[in-house]
């Protein structure tokens, strides 16, 4: 009785602190279910692979995005970075297994020395995350544009095919687990290679992170960053390490992309929409723009919520005319969400506790 009083309590206390997360991931179970229940072919494989392979750029640009927003700032260049990354991808991806290894090596290298010179710029030009990385951004830009003036590019078919399906079409590309065949395998043969690789970077990149000193003493510098400063935390590292954890996974979502579309884009309206929706993902997901709450997972379940969003547009069967004013809507009320904060506070002192 003791015990089942004191799990009850850990779970309110659990919803006190993580109301917007807890409620992201109720509206994404409501939001999901309810499209596979329209869906003429839903709670299928086919349908599940469909949409995890739309849903891991966002997802890894938004987990990127979280990190800035955690010390109380934006990045504007995530979504060029990626841009970037994906460009350089289509061009190294390809060879042998070695050689498309060194270039998936290279193309998540070039993403995290963006997210460093981020990092120095904010730290040791002391410049506002927002213009350092809107500029920032632009270079990255011009250099996908150098990279790849037209679309185009050479990605390894095998690679392409093997993780952007399920794990059956995974092993049996490249035949271990006897072709595919295995006992073992075969409960996880229908789960979507893109959903294992996100939550594989997630648990190997974030969880670690997030235990570690830099990663609390970048939720301190949310909350308090002069009360971290007294403290004796590790500002600078810890800001530098938040951008140059951004570029990395910018770049991860950019390196996939390739992969998915075998292809580079230097498409500046592409990496202008990615960096927006990242926005939208990171409060959907519960994380403050204020910073200092929140986290990459939540983030994640933010950039589900709006893929589920973009699903509904096909078997509704919506005027593509109206689809970019209703993902404008729903960008402007997710955005906005961040301000209720501002309206509940009586003394204005506290938005900077």
């Amino acid at each position: 009785m003791k015990q089942s009083s004191t799990r009850s309590s850990d779970l309110k206390r659990w919803l006190s602190q993580n109301t917007g997360f807890a409620a992201a991931l109720l509206l994404f179970a409501i939001l999901f279910l309810t499209y596979n229940v329209l869906h003429p072919r839903g709670f299928s494989s086919a349908v599940a692979i469909q949409n995890a392979n739309e849903t891991v750029a966002i997802a890894f640009v938004a987990m990127a995005q979280t990190l800035p927003v955690l010390i109380g700032g934006l990045d504007l260049s995530v979504g060029a970075v990626m841009t970037l990354t994906n460009c350089v991808a289509s061009e190294l991806l390809t060879g042998s297994p070695l050689q498309i290894l060194l270039g998936a090596v290279l193309t998540l290298l070039t993403g995290t020395l963006f997210g460093f010179m981020n990092g120095c710029i904010v730290v040791y030009g002391r410049i506002q995350p927002i213009i350092a990385t809107l500029a920032t951004g632009a270079v990255a830009i011009g250099l996908a544009l150098l990279i790849r003036p037209k679309p185009g590019g050479n990605v390894d078919d095998d690679l392409s095919w093997a993780l952007t399906n399920s794990v059956w079409d995974l092993a049996d590309t490249y035949g271990f687990a006897d072709g595919g065949e295995a006992w073992w395998l075969r409960p996880f043969a229908d789960i979507p290679v893109p959903f294992l690789l996100v939550v594989v970077v997630a648990v190997i990149v974030w969880v670690p992170f997030r235990r570690s000193v830099t990663g609390r003493t970048v939720y301190a510098i949310g909350s308090a960053e002069g009360a971290a400063y007294m403290s004796g935390l590790p500002i600078q590292r810890a800001k530098i390490t938040a951008f140059t954890l951004a570029g990395f996974l910018a770049a991860c979502g950019g390196l996939y992309l390739a992969i998915q579309t075998s292809s580079g884009n230097a498409d500046v309206q592409q990496a202008g929409a990615y960096t927006l929706n990242s926005i939208a993902a990171v409060v959907l997901g519960g994380t403050s723009l204020l910073g200092g709450t929140g986290g990459a997972i939540a983030s994640l379940v933010g950039a589900m919520i709006l893929r589920v969003i973009s699903f509904y547009f096909r078997i509704l069967d919506i005027d593509p005319l109206l689809q970019p004013l209703i993902e404008g809507l729903v960008l402007l009320t997710a955005v906005s969400f961040g301000a209720f904060r501002t309206l509940r506070v009586k003394n204005q002192l506290d938005l900077f506790r």
